[in-house]
């Protein structure tokens, strides 16, 4: 049996850096991480990847030999790695010991349209991964109420597209208010509250108020399923990581599993006294509701 965290999110939204930063903390407090790149277009990896789709399949040779745009080449890149599951196989049974971060491409279509990611886990679960969704959004969407609620059919959308457990999260909080003032407190956007609210605040928008109608059919949508909630992330805050890592590991059911002593003091004692590359700045505490 092996866990694993499926990290996907669109492009920007921290997925790398996360996998980064969670994978020397993960390390710290004595957990055995791998982590996984299976982003085709990322060439510029700030870790040592244990398997890397771009020794099967690599975007920019899709793109000009095929003649394909940045979208259908992942899209092929994906398909070609669900015809390839051997290899893939065989390369995940090296490190069948590790707990694993699948850091995976940007293209949304990916995890709300498209079946290709959504076999290739079907599979992983079949070897025996205890897997869980952990889908990234960059908490500037919240200072923007329309954006917010394109992430939210969004977030909704994958969760049902991807049939896993699913932990989204608003990456980047640290610098949250440095887009514009939230015009509710954090909670209202961690909780999903009563969205009225929202597509009250867009009626004040000239251009936007025209398409209320529209927004209260989306928003009720999302209230009416009841599945979206977010946590947060400061990827530079110790306790912010291990927070999200407590969410995470109720999610995929690592806390069930026997892989690591797991008193909850012991393991924040450890980390907070670890010296880690990312969290080499002055404490911050976020707030989390």
């Amino acid at each position: 049996m092996a866990f694993a965290q499926v990290v996907i999110g669109p492009p920007g939204s921290g997925k790398t850096t996360y996998c980064k930063g969670m994978q020397e903390f993960l390390s710290k407090i004595g957990r055995k991480v791998a982590v996984v790149n299976l982003d085709p277009a990322n060439d510029l990896l700030p870790y040592d990847a244990a398997v890397d789709i771009s020794e099967l399949v690599n975007l920019d040779d899709v793109m000009e030999n095929l003649k394909l745009g940045p979208n259908g080449g992942l899209i092929y890149c994906m398909e070609y790695l669900e015809k390839n599951l051997d290899w893939f196989k065989s390369q995940l049974e090296k490190f069948n010991d590790c707990y694993i971060l699948f850091d995976c491409p940007g293209q949304v279509e990916l995890y709300t349209h498209h079946d290709s990611v959504k076999r290739i886990l079907a599979e992983l679960q079949k070897w025996n991964f205890k897997l869980a969704a952990i889908h990234l959004v960059d908490s500037h969407y919240c200072s923007d109420p329309a954006k917010f609620i394109s992430v939210l059919l969004t977030s909704l959308s994958t969760m049902l597209q991807m049939e896993l457990p699913h932990v989204n999260v608003l990456s980047k909080v640290d610098l949250i208010e440095s887009y514009g003032k939230l015009a509710f407190n954090l909670d209202f956007y961690t909780e999903v509250l009563d969205l009225s609210y929202l597509v009250d605040h867009l009626a004040d928008d000239p251009f936007l108020k025209k398409f209320k109608k529209l927004n209260e059919a989306i928003t009720g949508v999302v209230q009416d399923y009841s599945l979206v909630s977010f946590s947060t992330l400061n990827i530079k805050d110790k306790e912010s990581v291990f927070n999200l890592m407590k969410v995470v590991d109720k999610a995929n059911g690592y806390v069930f599993g026997d892989l690591e002593e797991r008193s909850v003091n012991k393991l924040m004692s450890v980390a907070v006294g670890a010296d880690f590359e990312y969290f080499r700045y002055p404490f911050v505490y976020i707030y989390n509701g």
